[in-house]
Order: structure tokens, then C-alpha cells, then sequence
């Protein structure tokens, strides 16, 4: 839930401890040496990948040499040659020479290609003119209509509020004077079902409730209790992505703070009893693991994506400032572009060096821009590239921590940090780069290559970090561009990789910006008109909305999909409006007019004090529901993270020759696993186990509670499956045939007498009988005579399946047959 305490704030943008660099932890650390630099001017410089044909038709220097010389001074070197007239006949036409783009062919492509571009772009710009008109059609009617009088007055007072505990206190006035309150205690939504969420909500209170009792009256009960497993079911059952409805948007977009009492309580209640299932001792550790493997699988996770937009990317800066000081910033981040600077110092930076970092100081080492107008425009005149490539490595390695690959970042941190590529020809895949799909890439080579925009920065390679710590080109030395280009906000492939399906992107692409807009409202800012029924504009200007919004799309997929557009630079400019911008929570941040002229040019302290100042106010609005959210993902999260598998654990044991005291069958070894769950995890030491104390660890049993410190600690439990195998191991060593494998009758268990037998007088002996097994060789009736007299295990005497009775010798063949098929009571050692 959000921090409102302040606990874990750090300084206020305009506060002065905020402006002074040196409170910024490595401040004046650039984490970079000139070797990787000099690796990346290398691999920047050297020739662009071609394939192997095309080298063998092109170069001279793949083809062997050729040694020829002239008749005379005079003569060609090469002559023509004439050819015979019936070769002449015989030789074929050659095809017809076809162009680069065969798509783009055709004489009636090229006839009708430009009138029709021309028309759908004239189309096009009419619509745009129509939808600015019918925006401020919008924009007027609800300032002159909706906000008015003391309405308008909150709505400031709002607006106005620097951190989040105020921020709260003034919208929950504003839904009261609105009337939102009365909206809360009304169960009724058309947006969700409300039935099944208070039928959930009462059977989660009244399991919740008799497993609290079962635990506190039975604490011995053994697993599988009633209640429990009944709980444990239900709670798998709707603790699941969008159960019922209840994370819909809708759900936040009728107040400013808040949803539904029954929403808010259901997920207070399922909460509560996820914590009560990891809390009881009714639930074995298996239980629990499985139970929150499956929880995490239904629910998903969340992720923060960060959008592009040159310098509009330091509104970023305040939205991940108001997450980390609510303590809700996800552990999976992606970027993009400008936001791909953003998301690597979240991903390379802990909580408590974010804190420090996150501040208007931060604006002297963002200083990609400094460059004078006659030295970016000599280089962009001579390489078509604003900014130089090797000089953003070393200013932007110091919001990467140096030379980290994208597997020591998440080592360092525990975030998951993920940049957006794509590749400079347009038809290899783009890639989302991560520490699954590259965890030796380095960060600070893909946040570049994420950024350059073609006629702002050049291609790039991506580099790899070898084993001795140097750096060498990725994937072939081939380069990348933008990820904006085709994946701005990359959530096919946050699903695909970490199952995220809940998704918080911060949009600040300048271009998008203005064709944001919700009809209805959005999480945190309701439609006041008609107290929250109504539309923004009314419904004509809602409804005109959508259909301009919804014609220049059409009219663009057109020209995509008819290739009417021309490719400058090599490129498909298209995606740059039809892919998607939005998430499950879309956050617009206020910009202003004075930011587009400043759209590549490094903020001042000032001016980025302001932009954090409004990132912080435009997420205020969606905290809650990301609360909501987090306070179920972090319990199954840190669950999840708590129970797995020691990495250092040991082994299975292996073995020795010195510790094998007898071969033991599968029915012995599963008696010895028995004989341990019911001793707590210890071993009776025996002729079948050797107690060394190295080996023989004293396990906890998985009935008993989880011992005092972490609830979720390591219980190493016994492996049947080992002893299966182990014991058809030593089977398949000696070659039986079936007769010795078969289960002997009960004749001939009668014909054997329950004497007491002696403890052989010689090791050899012992030896001998145990390696028996290994060959194939009758026994004599010696040998059998002798073996009647070996001592039982344990010292004691050794008893047949007729000592298991009721004193009778005479067992039935029914009792024997029981004892034989392992339903009896006795156990042999």
C-alpha cells in the first residue's frame, strides 16, 4: 500500500539539499574506462555486415587471381569472341532485371501512387484540423460549463499539492463535495460483477476464520485439513488477473481517490488470507510453494515502461520519484528511447541510492546537449548525425553504473531493466533486451542504440562484455536504432518473458500527446459533468471525438498498408503512429509549450525541478490503484522469492562402497523414509545406514512448523524417488531372471521357521552373501543352511511375517498375503 508516512520520501524538488550535486552518491565517478570507449569506436568503425553472396559477386579480392596477357601491344586483352550460329539459337533469354523493392512495381503502382498520397494526405490534414477544433470545443465547454464555482476552487487546491499525503486529504474533499461518496457504499457497477465479489468476500472471512481456529484449537492437525485446503482453494480461484472485474479502470475513474468499499475490501480480505495460508502450520512447504507458483501465474506481474520523446523523457524523472517514495515502483522496467536513460539508472540504482539521485542536481550530469550550433551542424552535414556516438558512451555511462551487463544489473539491484531495440534493416525483428535475451549486452551500448534516431544519431553497435571483463561488438557487429520506431511501449514481449499483463507506461511522446483523450475519464480524473454520467464535452463532442481519432487511423493504416509513403532514411515512419501507446494505467504529465523548443537541449536545475514536480502530480491521481494492485503481487513476490530452492544446497548424496552395510530393496528403503517422517527426518542407525554425522542431517519433517525466524525457511524433506531409483540401480547390475524377481508364495514362507539366529562368525562370510547378488549362481543347500543362522538387523532376532499376528504361528494366507502386499502393520528394517 502507498507509503503516506513519508517514511520513504526523499527531498522535496525545490527543497535546497535537492540542488546541491554533491549529495548525489558517484557524482563525480564516470564508472567508465577509455578501453570500452576505444572497443566502441572500433566496432563503430568497422565495416557493416555483408553476406557471404554478396561478397563472392561484389569483391574481386574472394575470387582466386587470374593470369592473362595480350597478343601484341594492340590487341585487347579480352577479345570477342564470335559465337557459332547454332549456339546463338540455343542460348536463352535472360529474365528481365527486377528492381530492390518489387513491391513498389508496377505501371499502375507508379501511375496512381502519388494522386493517391496526395489526396489521402490532404484527407488526413483536413481531419487533423477538425479534431483541433473539436479538442477545443471540449476544452471550452468544460471550463465554461462543468468547472465552476467551488468545484473549481477543490480542483485548483488539487492541482496545487507538492506530495501525496496532502494530495489525498484534497481529493477526498473534492469526491465529497462532488458527491462520490455515495457512489462508493452502492455495491452496483455495470463495470464489474458485484454478486461474485461479495459472495468471494464473505466465503473468505468465514474460511479465514475457521482455519485461524483450527490452527489456534489443533495445532497437531495433520495436512489437509478441511478448512484449509478449502480456503487454499478459493483463494486460487479468484486471486487471478481481473477477477470478476475487479481491477477495471473504471473502477478508479469515478473518483479522484479510491473505488468501491466492496472492491477495496475484497482485495483487503484476499490479501489477508494469502497471508494466513503462508502463516499456517496446516500447509506443508510443497503446499505453499505450489500455491504461490500457481497465484503468480493467474495474477501476473506489473511493469513500469517508460516511453520515448527526447528531452520530454525527464518527466519520467517524477513519476519514478512518486512510485519510489510510495514504495510501489515494480520491479520490471522498460524504456525506450529518452525513457531508456530513465529506466537505466532505476535499474542499475537501489531504493536508497534512487532516493538521493532522483533530484534537480541531477541536471549537471545531463549534459548530451552541450554542443554549439556551428559544431553539431558541421557534424550533421558531414555523417547526417546531430550528436557523435562515442561521446554519448562516456556521458551516458554514468546513468548505466559503467559497464554493467544487463545480468549484473539485476544481480545488483533485483530489477528486472529492459531496453527496446531495433535493428537498423527493416525486416530483422526488433528485440527487447534483458538479462534472458541478453545478459552480456551491455547497458549503456542499448540505451544508445535505443535512442538514435535517424538524422539525430547514427546506428550503433551493441557490445558484450567477455569473461576477462572486455568489451566486444553483439550479434555480428550488426547496428540499431531507435526502439520508438516499431516498439515504443514493448508489452507483447513483457507477457511473453516475465508474464506481465498489468502495465503502467508513462507517455511523454510529443506527437501522441495531443490525440490522448478519454471520454468517459481516466483512473484518478472522473467526468464531473452530470456527476461522473456523463461525457466529457457532452456526447456530440465525445462522439465527434472518437470518429476523427478513429478516420486518421483508418486513412494511415491506407497508406501503410497500399505503401503510399515515401522511406526516407531507410525507414517506415508509419509506426510511429499506428503501434500501441497505452497500458492498463496510462500517465500523461502535463507539458508545456516552452518544451518543445527545448526538445534537444539539456535541462537546467530549474527546469527540471518542474518537470519532477509534475511527474510527481500527474501520478498522484493512479497511486491507489497501483497500491491495490502491488499489495497482492508483493506478498506472492516475496513468497515466491523466500521459497526457493537453497542454491547452496546439497546435493544427493552419493553412495560409498565403505557405508554399504547391505543392499537395500525398494520396500526397505521406503520403510527407512517412513520410519523418518514420523521421527522428524531422523534414522535409527542400523546395518542399512552408517551414522556418520556429516551425512545424517537431521531434517524437518513437513508437519511440523516452519522453525522461529523467516516463516518461509528451507525444509529439506527425504526424496522417495531417490531410493526408487537407487534401489534399480543396484537391480540392474546383477542380471536376474524373472524367478528371482517374483514374489514368493506363502507355502513357501511356511516352510521357513522363526529360529533365533547368530551374528555370522566371519566377515568374509558377510561379504560373500552381500556380493551374492551381483552373479547369477544358485545357492546349495549349505549355503541356505547356514544363512538360517545370521543374526537379525539391529542385534535382535529376526522375524518372519507369522510373528506380526496375534501369537497364533498359524497365520491365514489372507494375513500373509497383507503382509506381503505392504498393508500390514509390520516393518521390516
Amino acid at each position: 500500500m502507498a507509503d503516506t508516512s513519508k517514511k520513504t520520501d526523499g527531498p522535496e524538488p525545490w527543497d535546497a539539499t535537492a540542488w546541491d550535486p554533491s549529495t548525489i552518491p558517484d557524482f563525480d565517478n564516470d564508472f567508465i574506462g577509455d578501453d570500452d570507449v576505444q572497443e566502441f569506436a572500433k566496432a563503430l568503425a568497422a565495416p557493416d555486415f555483408t553476406s557471404p553472396s554478396e561478397d563472392d559477386l561484389l569483391h574481386a579480392a574472394s575470387q582466386p587471381p587470374q593470369f592473362f596477357t595480350a597478343l601484341n601491344d594492340w590487341a585487347p586483352v579480352r577479345q570477342k569472341v564470335k559465337g557459332r550460329q547454332k549456339h546463338k539459337q540455343e542460348k536463352k533469354k535472360r529474365p528481365p532485371r527486377r528492381g530492390k523493392d518489387e513491391t513498389r512495381e508496377g505501371w499502375t503502382y507508379n501511375l496512381l501512387k502519388w494522386p493517391l498520397l496526395f489526396v489521402v494526405l490532404g484527407w488526413i490534414t483536413a481531419l487533423g484540423i477538425s479534431y483541433m477544433f473539436t479538442r477545443l470545443y471540449i476544452y471550452l465547454y468544460e471550463h465554461f460549463v462543468t468547472w465552476r464555482g467551488k468545484r473549481e476552487q477543490l480542483r485548483a487546491s488539487l492541482r496545487h499539492k507538492s506530495n501525496y499525503e496532502d494530495w489525498i486529504k484534497a481529493a477526498e474533499e473534492l469526491d465529497g463535495h462532488l458527491g462520490s461518496d455515495k457512489w462508493k457504499t452502492n455495491d452496483e457497477y455495470a463495470y464489474y460483477d458485484s454478486k461474485t465479489v461479495r459472495r468471494v468476500k464473505h466465503r473468505l472471512q468465514s474460511l479465514k476464520a475457521k482455519v485461524q481456529a483450527e490452527a489456534k484449537d489443533h495445532p497437531a492437525v495433520s495436512p489437509g485439513g478441511r478448512a484449509v485446503d478449502e480456503l487454499r482453494g478459493l483463494v486460487e480461484a479468484c486471486v487471478k488477473n481481473n477477477f470478476a472485474g475487479f481491477e477495471n479502470p473504471r473502477l478508479y475513474s469515478e473518483t479522484y481517490y479510491g473505488t468501491k468499499n466492496l472492491v477495496q475490501d475484497f482485495i483487503d480480505e484476499a490479501s489477508d488470507c494469502i497471508k494466513v495460508l503462508l502463516d499456517s502450520d496446516l500447509l506443508t512447504l510443497e503446499d505453499k510453494r505450489a500455491m504461490v507458483k500457481h497465484l503468480s501465474t493467474n495474477f501476473g506481474r506489473t511493469a513500469l515502461c517508460l516511453s520515448g520523446g527526447a528531452t520530454f523523457a525527464y518527466y519520467h524523472f517524477g513519476i519514478a520519484k512518486a512510485l519510489l517514495d510510495a514504495d510501489l515502483l515494480p520491479p520490471i522496467i522498460t524504456g525506450t528511447s529518452g525513457g531508456a536513460l530513465v529506466a537505466a539508472l532505476l535499474g542499475t540504482r537501489t531504493n536508497e541510492e534512487l532516493k538521493s539521485t532522483l533530484v534537480p542536481a541531477l541536471a549537471a550530469r545531463i549534459t548530451a546537449c552541450r554542443e554549439s550550433f556551428p559544431v553539431w551542424s558541421k557534424r550533421w552535414y558531414q555523417t547526417g548525425a546531430r550528436f557523435d556516438s562515442v561521446d554519448w558512451a562516456r556521458r551516458c555511462a554514468w546513468f548505466c553504473h559503467g559497464s554493467l551487463t544487463f545480468l549484473e544489473a539485476f544481480q545488483r539491484t533485483g530489477r528486472i531493466l529492459n531496453v527496446s531495440c531495433v535493428p537498423s534493416d527493416p525486416h530483422s525483428p526488433t528485440i527487447l533486451a534483458n538479462y534472458l535475451t541478453a545478459p552480456d549486452c551491455v547497458i549503456w551500448s542499448a540505451v544508445i542504440a535505443s535512442a538514435a534516431v535517424p538524422g539525430v544519431l547514427n546506428p550503433v553497435v551493441l557490445m558484450k562484455k567477455k569473461r576477462d571483463g572486455t568489451l566486444e561488438p553483439y550479434a555480428f557487429g550488426h547496428k540499431w536504432k531507435d526502439g520508438s520506431l516499431r516498439t515504443d511501449i514493448p508489452l507483447k514481449a513483457l507477457n511473453l518473458h516475465f508474464n506481465v499483463n498489468f502495465s503502467i507506461v508513462s507517455q511523454v511522446n510529443p506527437h501522441i500527446n495531443l490525440f490522448f483523450f478519454s471520454s468517459r475519464g481516466s483512473v484518478g480524473r472522473p467526468v464531473t459533468h452530470r456527476r461522473g454520467r456523463g461525457w466529457r464535452g457532452g456526447f456530440l463532442g465525445s462522439a465527434l471525438e472518437q470518429y476523427l481519432k478513429l478516420d486518421l487511423t483508418k486513412w494511415l493504416k491506407v497508406l501503410r498498408h497500399l505503401e503510399l509513403l515515401p522511406r526516407p532514411m531507410g525507414q517506415d515512419w508509419s509506426e510511429v503512429w499506428l503501434q500501441r501507446f497505452s497500458g492498463t494505467i496510462t500517465i500523461w504529465p502535463r507539458s508545456k509549450p516552452s518544451d518543445f523548443w527545448h526538445i534537444l537541449a539539456d535541462p537546467s536545475k530549474e527546469r527540471l525541478a518542474n518537470m519532477i514536480q509534475v511527474g510527481q502530480q500527474a501520478t498522484f491521481p493512479k497511486l491507489k490503484f497501483i497500491a491495490n494492485r502491488m499489495k497482492i503481487e508483493k506478498i506472492v513476490e516475496d513468497a515466491r522469492q523466500s521459497m526457493r530452492p537453497n542454491p547452496n544446497a546439497l546435493p544427493t548424496p552419493s553412495i560409498e562402497k565403505s557405508q554399504m552395510r547391505s543392499m537395500l530393496s525398494s520396500d526397505d528403503l521406503e520403510s527407512l523414509l517412513e520410519q523418518a517422517r514420523s521421527n522428524g527426518g531422523r534414522l535409527e542407525p542400523g546395518p542399512f545406514l552408517s551414522a556418520t554425522p556429516d551425512r545424517m542431517q537431521s531434517g524437518r519433517s513437513s508437519k511440523n512448523p516452519s522453525p522461529k525466524g523467516s516463516r518461509f525457511d528451507e525444509q529439506r524433506e527425504p526424496s522417495p524417488s531417490f531410493a526408487r531409483r537407487f534401489s534399480g540401480w543396484l537391480g540392474s547390475m546383477s542380471p536376474r531372471n524373472s524367478n528371482d524377481t517374483m514374489r514368493p508364495s506363502v507355502r513357501q514362507l511356511r516352510r521357513e521357521e522363526s529360529n533365533d539366529f547368530a551374528r555370522r562368525g566371519s566377515v568374509i562370510q558377510e561379504i560373500t552373501r552381500q556380493t551374492s547378488v551381483f552373479f547369477n549362481e544358485p545357492e546349495s543347500e549349505s549355503e541356505k543352511e547356514d544363512e538360517e543362522e545370521d543374526v537379525a538387523p539391529y542385534g535382535g532376532k529376526q522375524r518372519d511375517w507369522r510373528d506380526y499376528g496375534d501369537g497364533d504361528t498359524t497365520a491365514s494366507e489372507d494375513e500373509a498375503e497383507a503382509f506381503i502386499n505392504g498393508s500390514g502393520k509390520a516393518k521390516t528394517s
